[in-house]
């Protein structure tokens, strides 16, 4: 006779959101199975994090201090040859007041190993962790999710069940369309990515040196991520019309499109490209740029790429997934301790998240729009003008209701008046930069699409560095709830 084991929560997938999510849960002395269809350590791509992933989730989690003692690059900012000037600019975290002193810094990471240092501290605070187990399908009982089949290490088929399921299995989950609502992807960003690794790069001088450097050119852009001392990650993103670029002898691709990019070209003169291993693959990623239309359902959340991915050019892949991770656990541990009732938590959840990914996706709108070449298609593209309203108008939908304030919208036409608006501010403010005028840096951090998407990871980073000393959060939505003092969960704000 089958053994249907029962917990409180099930987490399929150990990547950064699913092991944050069961971290933060298991500390709550809840039962967590994480369910993996891989082995770890496993190649990832995704290699370039945000301080408040380091030292605001991670360090609730409890992973900090391992990541720490992990070597890896010590990540300042970021340069770019992007915009209106010829030469190059750079930021950096610390000119942030709220990201002064230590926490001013991320990492590059190889993420064979940063994945496998959370999913590890996920174990060591309580979780279940069983690799090489498959999730089929999950399991209903009327309109609620309530456990999942799975094949095991040995593939035996399996059923668990659970209080609440959690899909957490990435891009290419099998079960995101389970909470209902369908997958869209952006027009804007319908782009293709082609990478690999390489030995021997040069490097910025310090204190620039393991800086994500992104590089516009007249097909699209390169990243440049130092993960180490000498091994580079390589990507060249560009529109997926023209996809002619990519195809064929991948080899040869990559090669054409650094030649097209002179400052790629350029640090990567002295390199070889790695041939064996993890590393020695050139890989093409297409279509990352989406969002589910809905996030939930009764016993079920998506969080992380299974949920929604946004275009990678300002490092916001991990980050969204480890704050998805980070709300799902708040809105679960509420539910399970009894403080607050599922729909509110899961709401809760949901426009956090919606709005935390609609902050991002219009900063990297903003992003696109200032660079300025009329004789590239892909560029051309990336104008929001040339942009269908259909696209904005499934943008209003996707976050109607959840910004509130200056980020409020009821249209198309005055979203993309907005963004248009504050494209222009991001864009002067980066020239003044550039240039060396007086108030470039305050003026990129005052401009609205900067200081929007620094907000939520500066709240983050604060709360868990001063725990309840902490000062109080006001719900960010009307109704809404607040982080408890511990940050582990949402309780609901004081009424006056």
């Amino acid at each position: 006779m089958e053994n249907i084991e029962e917990f409180d929560v099930i987490v399929v997938g150990g990547g950064p959101s699913g092991s944050t999510l069961a971290a933060l849960v298991a500390q709550q002395d809840h039962s967590v199975l994480v369910l993996e269809k891989e082995s770890f350590p496993r190649y990832q791509i995704g290699e370039s994090l945000l301080p408040s992933t380091v030292h605001g989730i991670c360090r609730l989690t409890g992973a900090a201090d391992e990541l720490a003692k992990a070597g890896f690059p010590l990540k300042r900012g970021g340069t770019f040859r992007w915009g209106a000037n010829p030469e190059p600019w750079q930021f950096t975290f610390s000119v942030s007041s709220k990201m002064a002193g230590p926490t001013s810094t991320a990492y590059q990471v190889e993420r064979s190993k940063f994945d496998k240092i959370l999913l590890d501290n996920a174990r060591r605070v309580g979780a279940r962790v069983q690799e090489q187990c498959a999730v089929l399908d999950v399991i209903e009982d009327g309109d609620r999710v309530t456990g999942v089949r799975y094949t095991d290490a040995d593939g035996v088929e399996r059923r668990a069940m659970a209080k609440f399921v959690v899909d957490a299995s990435g891009n290419k989950s099998r079960l995101y369309n389970r909470v209902g609502g369908k997958r869209e992807y952006s027009e804007f960003f319908r782009s293709l990515a082609l990478f690999g690794y390489f030995e021997g790069g040069k490097r910025m001088p310090e204190p620039s040196r393991f800086n994500i450097l992104c590089v516009a050119f007249e097909s699209g852009w390169f990243w440049y991520i130092p993960l180490s001392d000498t091994l580079t990650s390589v990507g060249a993103v560009v529109r997926r019309e023209m996809a002619e670029k990519v195809q064929g002898d991948p080899e040869k691709a990559l090669q054409s499109l650094i030649a097209e990019c002179p400052m790629i070209s350029d640090y990567l003169s002295p390199a070889e490209r790695v041939t064996e291993g993890d590393y020695g693959q050139i890989r093409v990623r297409k279509d990352y740029s989406y969002h589910q239309t809905e996030f939930w359902r009764p016993g079920m959340m998506l969080v992380g790429d299974a949920a929604c991915f946004v275009d990678p050019v300002f490092s916001s892949g991990v980050h969204l997934a480890t704050y998805s991770g980070l709300l799902a656990a708040r809105s679960i541990n509420s539910v399970l301790a009894g403080q607050v009732k599922e729909e509110a938590a899961m709401q809760e959840f949901e426009a956090r998240y919606r709005r935390e990914y609609s902050v991002f996706y219009e900063f990297l709108v903003s992003f696109y729009e200032m660079h300025r070449d009329e004789n590239s298609y892909f560029w051309q593209a990336k104008k929001l003008t040339n942009t269908a309203y259909p696209e904005l108008e499934s943008f209003v939908n996707l976050v109607g209701g959840v910004s509130s304030g200056e980020s409020a919208f009821t249209s198309a036409e005055a979203l993309a008046e907005r963004m248009h608006s504050h494209s222009q501010e991001f864009s002067d403010a980066v020239g003044k930069m550039a240039d060396g005028s007086d108030g470039g840096w305050g003026d990129m951090l005052n401009s609205s699409v900067v200081r929007e998407s620094m907000a939520e990871g500066s709240r983050v980073q604060m709360h868990a560095l001063l725990g309840e000393d902490a000062e109080q959060e006001l719900p960010l939505f009307a109704g809404g709830l607040i982080p408890s003092p511990d940050g582990l969960s949402w309780v609901h704000a004081p009424t006056e």
